[in-house]
């Protein structure tokens, strides 16, 4: 299964305590690095989030969002402390009576004190349930999408494999002709130098020629790894980093490949195979 870093899944819920949003959005990274922005009363459970995310994600730069409405029907109540509120009342007017010019003390003034005025503290645990319940809907669907967004780049991959094969077979095919149009050309030179052949050392040339021309090994390395980039992208398990180094090695080959080169046609094989190489490579950046 491919599956791509970039990929963006959104869910909500609802419930007595409100509505909430859970949001994530990824994209590629070389290691799995998740931020959180939680509600308050959701922070305790960032932990849990991101054990939750390292068993289902790989790699890839992770932005998790969410948002708690609360409904109306839960909202912040105070609570004010009879007792407190009386004490302060009967110490007020204590002072007044005291006082030859007292000051008269109004109802906010004794709200205003210590310990009269509480805010009644909200029971969050059906919030974070449903917090955690919607997390872990939205990360599956959140995979779903990364699954999907990595398939729909096969066509691409198999296309260019397949081409790559078809050029690294040409060249195979053409190298005896090539060598021995290499020979030939040998042979014409020494004519037109009008020097007397010797066997010798026309075979000493062709084999430092055979030598230098020689693209066998090249060849059997870029089909191996082209059969092991194939076969990777059936694997089950993140492959975007086993593609990666693929994607280098093709590219040596292919260098090599050029650097040996004796005709135009192997060169232009070379490039073409880099070309492909490279539409690949820029695709694989973006993979798990």
């Amino acid at each position: 299964m491919i599956r791509s870093m970039t990929a963006f899944a959104r869910q909500d819920t609802q419930g007595d305590w409100g509505t909430l949003t859970c949001e994530i959005r990824t994209v590629n990274h070389r290691y799995l690095e998740p931020s959180f922005r939680l509600p308050e009363a959701l922070r305790e459970l960032e932990n849990a989030f991101r054990e939750q995310l390292r068993t289902q994600l790989k790699r890839g730069k992770v932005d998790v969002s969410m948002r708690l409405q609360t409904a109306e029907s839960a909202a912040q109540s105070f609570e004010v402390s009879d007792d407190m509120a009386r004490a302060v009342n009967e110490a007020a007017n204590h002072v007044n009576r005291i006082l030859d010019n007292p000051a008269h003390i109004n109802a906010l003034d004794v709200l205003r004190w210590p310990g009269v005025l509480s805010v009644k503290e909200l029971d969050y645990s059906p919030a974070r349930d449903a917090a955690a319940e919607l997390f872990e809907r939205t990360v599956a669907d959140l995979v779903t999408v990364r699954e999907r967004e990595g398939e729909r780049l096969r066509p691409l991959f198999e296309d260019r494999l397949a081409t790559m094969g078809q050029l690294v077979n040409e060249v195979r095919e053409r190298m005896p002709e090539l060598l021995k149009a290499q020979e030939q050309q040998l042979r014409d030179r020494f004519e037109k130098a009008r020097v007397e052949l010797d066997p010798e050392r026309v075979a000493q040339e062709m084999v430092m020629l055979a030598q230098k021309s020689d693209v066998a090994e090249e060849l059997d390395r870029l089909g191996a790894h082209i059969s092991e980039v194939s076969d990777t992208l059936t694997s089950d398990d993140a492959i975007g980093r086993r593609l990666d180094f693929l994607m280098q090695e093709l590219n040596r080959e292919a260098n090599t490949l050029s650097s040996k080169s004796i005709d135009a046609r192997v060169t232009r094989v070379a490039v073409d195979l880099k070309v492909l190489i490279e539409q690949m490579r820029e695709q694989v950046q973006n993979l798990e």
